[in-house]
C-alpha cells in the first residue's frame, strides 16, 4: 500500500511541476491518471476533468476528447467545479488563460 502512495505522490509531484511550465502532456497525463485511477493515484473525474481541460487548453486533442468523454458520467456541478479549479490553477500559475 505505501508503494502505490509513493507512486501516487511521484507522479503528482513530477507532472504537477512540469504542468506549471504550461507542458500539455503533463496535464494530460494527471487527467489521464486521475480519471483511471492508475499509477495509485484515487480516481476522480473532477480533478481529471480539470487536468484535460487545462491540457486542451494547451493545444492537446487528446485532452479535448478525454474531457468530453468523462463529461458524459459527471454532473453540471461537478464540470462547473472542475472549472472552477481549472481557472484558480491558473491563477495560481500565473496563467492567463480562461478555463
Amino acid at each position: 500500500m505505501a508503494d502505490s502512495a509513493e507512486n501516487a505522490d511521484f507522479l503528482i509531484e513530477s507532472r504537477l511541476a512540469d504542468a506549471a511550465r504550461g507542458a500539455a502532456n503533463a496535464l494530460y497525463d494527471l487527467g489521464v491518471a486521475f480519471s483511471t485511477g492508475s499509477d495509485g493515484v484515487t480516481a476522480d473525474l473532477i480533478e481529471a476533468h480539470k487536468w484535460f481541460n487545462l491540457a486542451a487548453l494547451n493545444g492537446s486533442e487528446r485532452a479535448m476528447l478525454c474531457r468530453a468523454d468523462i463529461s458524459d458520467d459527471m454532473t453540471a456541478r461537478e464540470i462547473a467545479e472542475a472549472q472552477r479549479q481549472a481557472r484558480a490553477w491558473l491563477q495560481a500559475t500565473n496563467k492567463h488563460r480562461v478555463a
